[in-house]
């Protein structure tokens, strides 16, 4: 068993006309087997809480703390968070030219396990991964996100999650931009990894079409920066009729 605790957190995030804070005092508790779904306005600092947990330099921790079964994550490099079991899906994956999908997953999962898989093995594992999110076997050597679609970074984002096992997967906004078929597919990924390896997900969206696929065990809404309102299932249902009018103020 694994636990993300985030205990008062505070960020702020530097423009022209000085620091600005975005998240004003987060607490929130990840176990293994858990889905929380985080859901809010566009502004709400829901992408902000991702990347200051990956460790992202344009954010600045003003106060709190982030811990992973007692490790101080805020004290990490990027790369050791990573290794402790962190993992994040970016609304927008970047392009990394000149590095194709097969070496970037096997370097990154040699890093992680502290020696290159076998090569045969490693071959299967990422065969059986691809074909289960139904991608061409082709896409292996294409350059890491470089001219792939919408659809096609969220299933890279996918299988990078089935292949590394991390303990902790942040997704942001894994929705955003895929169709009815590839969210179908996309979200059996997460819940496959998730019954396999009893992962804790922490699912930012604005929407509650993903819900329908991957079921959360809590509902947090998010507004003005910290956490306003905790449910269950039941809340992404109130949300979905009423919307985020009534929570803007608070």
């Amino acid at each position: 068993m694994s636990r993300l605790e985030i205990r008062n957190l505070q960020v702020s995030v530097n423009t022209d006309a000085g620091a600005v804070e975005i998240l004003k005092g987060v607490d929130l508790t990840i176990n293994s087997g858990e889905t929380h779904a985080i859901m809010g306005p566009n502004g709400s600092g829901k992408s902000t809480l991702a990347y200051s947990i990956a460790g992202h330099p344009k954010y600045t921790i003003v106060g709190g703390s982030v811990t992973l079964d007692g490790a101080d994550v805020l004290e990490m490099s990027v790369d050791e968070r990573a290794k402790a079991g962190l993992f994040l899906a970016m609304q927008y994956p970047v392009e990394v030219p000149g590095v194709s999908v097969s070496n970037f997953l096997r370097t990154a999962a040699t890093a992680l396990r502290g020696e290159a898989p076998k090569l045969r093995t490693w071959v299967g594992e990422v065969k059986e991964a691809m074909e289960a999110l139904n991608m061409d076997p082709a896409f292996a050597s294409r350059n890491v996100n470089e001219g792939f679609s919408g659809g096609e970074k969220k299933r890279h984002e996918i299988m990078q999650l089935e292949l590394l096992k991390p303990k902790i997967a942040i997704l942001d906004e894994t929705d955003s931009g895929l169709d009815v078929d590839a969210l179908r597919i996309v979200s059996e990924g997460v819940n496959r990894a998730k019954d396999k390896n009893n992962l804790g997900v922490l699912l930012i969206t604005h929407y509650t079409r993903i819900l329908k696929y991957i079921k959360p065990d809590f509902v947090h809404v998010f507004a003005n920066g910290h956490i306003v309102e905790e449910g269950g299932p039941d809340l992404a249902d109130k949300l979905e009729a009423n919307g985020y009018a009534d929570y803007v103020s608070k």
